[in-house]
């Protein structure tokens, strides 16, 4: 008996047969090298995107995966950009956003987040739930994303198949259902037998480019997968599924749109073994564009107004012609190219002339799009992260966070004669999220701010590359910044009288207060209890 089963059509569905209701927006989750970047590909592969799929390897000589385009990433076999890539698959629209592995980019990876409606999360077999995994999954948590469980790398050497589960189950307190379910692992894999079907599909590490073939089954007891596995792993496998019937829950879907369960398929996305099933759910279950919250009241999908807003912007994605790119996901109405839309904020209105969709560097200019779907709009500076952008209607989207950066430093320039190219590329990066740019109220140094090291790599590479400014990054003075804010004007402005030296603004204008160290923030906030001194600012 199969422990899942493809839920029927809702007839109360407000987006059945809506345009949106095809949507499938999402994000791949995980820790670095459990397999992502593989998965990205093969997920693409499959979906017809792309026709040849890269190894993705540590060396710097291999050949690099197709979504990791910049330098940096290519030298280090990581993703520390977020791409979005669509494809068609399964009667559904796929708009899918590779996020940063890196911890260092987690502001990054919070605020793509913000713009899917569900995720795959991927686990190494032999390593389990790891700290990246858990911390990603909580970020989703606090949205109730649904997520799809990928265990990876079952041709390797693996933890138990009911280890991982209860390490699942336990970790990361959601229910968790096997949809497919390995026999054997490492060199003794034989494939996974698949619950949702009841059939066997075969592993072949010969040929990567052939998924295996497929036994069809009537049950657990068939004779025909007998005859296709060896006797002792045959027994094995015909307990541990009898033992899955018992002992976990049946798929439901409204438990897994809610966040509370987890859907679980084994495979190995580098063989392209058991990609195919985990986009065949995706399709099938994952949740189609969902209100959006915003002030003053939220977004419904169904609206014929367009909304939209912009999570992520992206500079000199192709140096030769400095372009910069906002990453935009609608929330609802029917977008059509040369609309004007109302910025919130400045109230200024922009035309939508040259609409994009993307993969990774290719790029098509799109005629209309719908809820869920994520265009490139390529302007000058005008859309920054955090941007709402509507028909008119005063709605800001909300959600979307700065951080107070944990590591800070002094920005260096080598050639005082191009310190407005040094501003405009420390702006520029800001805006897309790179880092972030404080002003020093007395004296106007530059100090940029970063929650990971690694980000400060890459600062110091698209400055060189990108805008052909050679800084150094010196020890600041301080070690954290807050944002401050008062109930009267009076108060803020005093305390900034007081504390010139440790005042700052950001790219916004904001005042930021800068601390030496956590004591003397402490014992600032003892003295001047009207100030406010804030982790995280709303963008807009």
């Amino acid at each position: 008996m199969s422990l899942a089963a493809t839920p029927s059509p809702d007839a109360t569905d407000p987006l059945a047969g809506h345009p949106a209701g095809r949507r499938r927006t999402f994000a791949i989750i995980s820790h670095p090298d459990a397999g992502k970047t593989t998965l990205t590909e093969k997920l693409l592969l499959f979906g017809g995107a792309i026709h040849a799929a890269g190894a993705v390897k540590a060396r710097g000589e291999a050949r690099r995966a197709r979504s990791d385009w910049m330098k940096i990433e290519q030298q280090r076999g990581i993703s520390v950009t977020t791409s979005v890539m669509t494809f068609e698959y399964g009667g559904a629209v796929f708009n899918l956003l590779d996020t940063p592995g890196h911890e260092d980019f987690s502001e990054d990876t919070y605020r793509t987040l913000t713009a899917v409606d569900s995720a795959i999360m991927v686990i190494d077999a032999a390593k389990g739930i790891e700290a990246r995994t858990r911390k990603l999954f909580e970020i989703c948590r606090l949205r109730d994303v649904p997520i799809v469980t990928f265990i990876n790398k079952m041709d390797r050497e693996s933890k138990d198949p009911f280890a991982l589960l209860d390490e699942i189950a336990s970790t990361l307190a959601l229910d968790v259902t096997p949809m497919s379910w390995p026999a054997g692992s490492g060199r003794d894999f034989r494939g996974c037998y698949d619950l949702v079907r009841d059939r066997m599909l075969l592993f072949g590490a010969e040929d990567r480019e052939k998924v295996g073939d497929v036994v069809e089954c009537d049950g657990i007891d068939d004779p025909r997968l007998a005859a296709a596995l060896p006797e002792a792993q045959y027994a094995k496998l015909k307990e541990d599924v009898e033992l899955v019937s018992i002992g976990y829950p049946a798929f439901e879907l409204g438990s897994y749109r809610e966040g509370h369960l987890t859907p679980v398929f084994f495979g190995s996305a580098y063989n392209n073994f058991g990609v195919r099933e985990v986009l065949d759910a995706l399709a099938a279950y994952a949740p189609p564009p969902r209100p959006q919250p915003a002030e003053p009241r939220p977004i419904a999908p169904t609206e014929s107004k367009v909304s939209g807003f912009v999570f992520k912007v992206q500079a000199n994605m192709d140096p030769n012609h400095r372009d910069r790119v906002a990453f935009m996901r609608l929330c609802s109405g029917r977008f059509q190219r040369g609309m004007k839309l109302k910025q919130i904020g400045t109230g200024k209105t922009i035309t939508i002339t040259s609409p994009i969709l993307f993969f990774a560097r290719e790029r098509e200019i799109v005629d209309e799009a719908w809820p869920g779907d994520i265009i490139g709009v390529p302007n000058h500076g005008t859309l920054r992260v955090g941007d709402s952008l509507t028909e008119g209607e005063e709605l800001r989207i909300t959600g979307i966070p700065s951080f107070a950066p944990e590591i800070l430093r002094r920005v260096r320039l080598e050639d005082p004669m191009k310190s407005k190219q040094l501003r405009r590329a420390l702006e520029d990066l800001a805006e897309e999220g790179v880092t972030q740019v404080f002003r020093r109220t007395l004296g106007g140094d530059w100090i940029v701010g970063v929650v990971g090291a690694l980000q400060l790599d890459v600062l110091l590479t698209r400055v060189e590359v990108e805008y052909q400014v050679k800084i150094g990054l010196e020890q600041a003075p301080f070690e954290t910044a807050r944002w401050i804010s008062a109930d009267t004007k009076a108060d803020l402005d005093a305390f900034m009288a007081v504390q010139k030296v440790a005042m700052a603004e950001d790219r916004d204008g904001a005042p930021v207060y800068l601390a030496r160290n956590a004591w003397e923030l402490g014992t600032i906030r003892e003295r001047f209890p009207a100030i406010r001194f804030a982790e995280t600012r709303e963008r807009h």
